[in-house]
């Protein structure tokens, strides 16, 4: 691959010395954790957690087929939930806000009482360790109360996004096969009611393994119930006792299920492990965050993405976190609703995507408000283009908050490439370096390692506990997706290089990389130079056949507010990506259009612009496009020359 260096002139930036002065750890035992063998960091990772029984040892097998610490037992809830209740019972666990400004407060003594009900309830039914429930549920409480039910029981959970059509819900449930199913009568999205119930009934057509359906009636709307098989919440719950006790879970028992959205094949139910995954987040939390107990902290992350269960529902749980809990787009009715919420919890640590930054960005710096707090905000989801990482730490921030980018995956079970906030640096760009624990390797098409700051495929070389264990009933497509490629390690399909400073820059998917007159580049180069034009807010690049050129670059962006669409702006976008790049780069055409399609969680479709470009329709998976009216805007702007 191309190797050119894409990490040149961004220098290590250090935490804030408030970061600093709280760190968890000094920098000299930071570079120990990172250099250590990483069964003996899990294992000292393990020990600050509670468990029933000890492990037998580390890790037993290899990629496609490991154990970590079999034989231990212990409880997820228990770890999230019951061990904070002397020190910080009383102290909110979940600040809830929708949209429409309805608001919750549940303390971690209340979460207890709610879970452990919930955990009575689903046990009267006669369900066992190993059956299956389901979630269709927004940002609600009672969503985390009922995650927290399942671990207690040993229950194997899968979450489907609020936004998924009752065709995709379908899907997931005739693979998991649930016994039950949790969900709430309906959603608010941007003003919109978004009737969940009633995509379920539909979704349940042909569905024979639920048996109860429990309806958490958070909108008030008027729903239709099934005699025999659905429940308002209330009504399941009531009676039951506000203790219960934990089943004690072996180290490798499955958690839960969580589903990835498909391009031409069926969505992967990727299942975890519980304990696994715990370890796996607490440590992840504990790095990305270094949560504290005055600390409150805005994960914007819908439940049905892994962003939350990592940094919410199990991770920031199980530091102790104050979560705020948010339902709908937090940027509605407009930019200033999100810092209003940040001004009203007095929100002082952020996790969400580079997206809802360039959205905010895009409405102007005299709407900011609130941010006087705010002393991090970390990120995941999409490359953090260098343009918009110091308009967050310098404008956004205000100079006080630090900007840690962050990498991971659905797979991985973890965002592990971060710093470590307060100890290490990072650089405007990249996301930081591999935590402890993770040990990763660029490889070339043969899978020989790549020199420093080479572009190649990003593998990790050995196993971790949070890595997810296979594929729900399909064990042979897990093992032909993620280890085949490269036998010996995991392949993420990702184009990254890791730079001399050991910080790591992942550019693109591998199928998004373009190979152009035979040089190969990642589309996040492209994007971040066109980024950097003022009149720019947000860029997307995709490659498209060329028959001199193998492929040639093409250009979407959304202009900033005052900037008008014009062939000449056009020309000039062309040319900065030419100038920041390389004559070679220069793209075919650069498309300026209102919106792009995008998931709830605001990441840019890039599969769908390909598909409109080369055949005029899109195809495959689109559950998880949160906005179709894009498609279409899309295409009129297409068939403009």
């Amino acid at each position: 691959m191309d190797e050119r260096a894409i990490f040149d002139g961004h220098p290590l930036v250090e935490p804030t010395e408030a970061l600093r002065r709280v760190a968890p750890v000094t920098p000299e035992v930071a570079g120990q954790l990172r250099a250590a063998d990483p069964r003996a960091y899990w294992e000292g990772v393990a020990d600050e957690l509670t468990w029933f029984m000890r492990w037998e040892s580390v890790l037993e097998g290899g990629f496609g087929d490991f154990r970590y610490f079999p034989g231990g037992t212990t409880n997820v809830s228990v770890n999230c939930v019951d061990r904070h209740l002397d020190a910080h019972g009383d102290r909110a666990a979940l600040h809830y806000e929708r949209e429409d400004g309805a608001r919750d407060t549940w303390t971690y003594r209340q979460l207890y009482a709610e879970m452990n009900r919930v955990a009575a309830a689903l046990h009267g039914l006669g369900v066992v360790p190993g059956d299956r429930v389901t979630l269709y549920s927004s940002n609600v409480p009672e969503a985390f109360a009922a995650v927290q039910a399942c671990y207690r029981l040993g229950l194997v959970y899968s979450v489907s996004f609020a936004g998924f059509s009752a065709a995709a819900v379908r899907d997931r449930l005739l693979d998991s096969r649930p016994r039950v199913v949790f969900v709430t009568d309906g959603s608010v999205r941007r003003g919109k009611v978004v009737p969940l119930k009633a995509t379920l009934d539909e979704a349940l057509e042909g569905v024979d393994s639920v048996e109860r359906v429990v309806v958490i009636p958070r909108l008030g709307l008027d729903v239709p119930m099934t005699p025999g098989r659905d429940v308002l919440y209330a009504d399941f719950t009531a009676g039951m006792p506000a203790e219960f006790p934990p089943t004690p879970l072996e180290a490798n028992a499955p958690g839960f299920i969580i589903y990835t959205s498909g391009t031409t094949s069926r969505p992967k139910g990727l299942v975890h492990s519980g304990i696994g995954f715990l370890v796996g987040a607490y440590a992840n939390t504990k790095w990305a965050l270094n949560i504290r107990p005055d600390d409150v902290y805005w994960c914007t992350a819908d439940i049905g993405w892994l962003v939350m269960p990592i940094f919410g529902a199990v991770g920031g749980l199980a530091q102790a976190a104050t979560l705020v809990v948010y339902e709908g787009a937090p940027d509605y009715p407009s930019p200033a609703h999100f810092y209003d919420v940040l001004g009203r919890y007095g929100v002082n640590k952020l996790f969400t995507a580079p997206t809802l930054l360039r959205m905010l960005r895009r409405a102007g710096d005299d709407v900011i408000a609130h941010t006087e707090r705010l002393e991090l905000v970390s990120l995941v989801g999409e490359p953090l283009d260098p343009d918009t990482f110091h308009w967050t730490r310098d404008v956004l921030g205000g100079g006080h908050a630090f900007v840690n980018n962050t990498y991971g995956q659905t797979e991985t079970g973890s965002a592990w490439a971060s710093c470590m906030v307060g100890v290490t640096p990072t650089k405007a760009g990249s996301c930081g370096h591999a935590l402890p624990g993770y040990v990763p390797e660029v490889v070339d098409e043969d899978g020989a390692p790549v020199p420093a700051g080479t572009l190649g495929y990003l593998t990790l070389t050995q196993p971790f506990p949070c890595l997810a264990r296979t594929i729900w009933g399909d064990h042979e497509r897990y093992l032909d997706t993620y280890f085949r490629r490269f036998p010996g390690r995991y392949f993420t399909a990702d184009a990254a290089a890791i730079d001399p400073d050991s910080q790591v820059w992942v550019t693109s998917r591998v199928d998004d990389v373009i190979n152009v007159s035979g040089h190969r580049i990642g589309t996040m180069e492209l994007e971040s130079a066109l980024i950097t034009h003022p009149a720019v807010s947000e860029a997307a690049v995709i490659g498209v056949p060329d028959e001199v050129r193998g492929a040639v670059p093409l250009a979407f962006v959304i202009l900033r507010a005052g900037h008008t669409p014009s062939a000449e702006l056009e020309g000039n976008l062309a040319a900065q990506i030419e100038a920041g790049v390389g004559a070679y780069a220069r793209p075919q055409r650069v498309v300026i259009t209102p919106t792009l399609p995008r998931t709830r969680s605001g990441k840019i479709m890039r599969r769908l612009l390909r598909d409109l470009v080369a055949q005029g329709t899109v195809t495959g998976d689109l559950t998880s496009l949160d906005n179709p009216d894009a498609l279409e805007q899309v295409q009129r702007e297409l068939g403009r020359v």
